[in-house]
């Protein structure tokens, strides 16, 4: 149904680079030239750095003991991406107004899915929600005790939709543990939840 023929999902490595990189645009980079930095460094930093070297900052965390995230591969080609890692790797998540951690979990325990991207063709197939499951098996392996999101009701475009649909989450498990914007909830997903992904049926995302 979904179209997919060997769908798997893989952390980024060196090894896996070159998937990430004709998903992303070489030149390009994503939607907007992030290449998944927008939450990792300063605002200032971010801007300063340019499209060349954040590219290069990914590229070292490919290279990392800590994947920066999990690749969808389908035919031998990258169809989707999942940016998930410890909320202590994302700086500016945790000062954010509306993602910042709640004082009830261990930092260090605390996983987050910061990005979502689906190549174009392959978009509205189910590929988001298998994605977020894959990135919360992924991170309940690395020792995670939760894994948190900060979905985007009001989203009209890829780009702004980066961040995923709360309904995507709620279908998988997530629930909502705070809301500090009317459009975009701060979610959990963990062994306690009703609704293990592992336990979902897929579903157009």
């Amino acid at each position: 149904m979904t179209g997919f023929r060997e769908l798997r999902f893989l952390p980024l490595s060196l090894t896996t680079w070159p998937l990430l990189e004709d998903l992303f645009g070489a030149e390009r980079g994503a939607d907007s030239g992030c290449w998944c930095m927008w939450w990792r460094v300063s605002r200032s930093q971010f801007t300063a750095m340019g499209k060349a070297a954040r590219k290069a900052a990914l590229h070292r965390l490919a290279d990392s003991e800590q994947p920066p995230g999990i690749l969808a591969i389908d035919g031998g080609r990258a169809v989707g991406w999942c940016a998930v890692a410890p909320r202590s790797a994302y700086p500016v998540l945790m000062r954010s107004r509306v993602a910042a951690p709640l004082p009830d979990r261990p930092v260090g325990a605390n996983w987050f899915i910061s990005c979502l991207y689906v190549r174009v063709g392959c978009r509205r197939r189910g590929l988001t929600a298998r994605l977020i499951k894959a990135a919360v098996d992924h991170a309940i392996a690395c020792g995670a005790s939760c894994v948190e999101a900060c979905p985007n009701e009001a989203a009209k475009s890829s780009a702004e939709g980066f961040v995923g649909t709360p309904a995507t989450f709620a279908k998988l498990g997530f629930v909502e543990i705070a809301r500090r914007s009317p459009t975009r909830p701060l979610m959990r997903w963990d062994d306690g939840n009703a609704g293990s992904p592992a336990h979902t049926h897929e579903h157009p995302a």
